[in-house]
């Protein structure tokens, strides 16, 4: 399977990405000559990772029938320090909300999300180390 992304330089440090239909404006600081009009690309792909094991464990904790009052995560990262500034290090809190929440049930699909199914945690691991942790928040 193949996938393709079309990106368009729109002037000084722009750049509009078509993912799938959808626009992306990239750029870059005025420090490093752009005008802030977009994020920059590298955390765009922590926020692929969000995406890709977000939906899976949705997907998995709905097929556990496991109600969740809400969900988020917060991703940070740290790079290197030369050139190219690489992400080695990645941490994960996945946060839940919700009555009477099952601990290993989430557990276990956060671990297949990380283990087996997310392609982007799979191609980033490769680089960097990727870690996380649950957070269970009883309303």
């Amino acid at each position: 399977m193949s996938t393709k992304v079309r990106i368009k330089w729109n002037g000084n440090m722009a750049f509009d990405a078509d993912v799938n239909g959808f626009a992306i404006r990239m750029d870059a600081t005025p420090e490093a000559g752009g005008k802030n009009l977009g994020p920059r690309p590298k955390p765009l792909t922590l926020a692929a990772l969000g995406g890709c094991t977000g939906m899976d464990v949705v997907s998995i904790l709905e097929k556990m029938r496991v109600t969740l009052e809400s969900f988020d995560m917060k991703i940070e990262a740290e790079q290197t320090d030369e050139h190219p500034r690489v992400y080695k290090k990645i941490h994960i809190v996945y946060t839940f909300r919700g009555k009477e929440l099952p601990l290993e049930k989430i557990q276990k699909a956060v671990d297949l999300s990380q283990e087996k199914y997310c392609g982007v945690s799979a191609m980033l691991r490769k680089a960097a180390a990727v870690t996380y942790e649950i957070e269970l928040l009883s309303e």
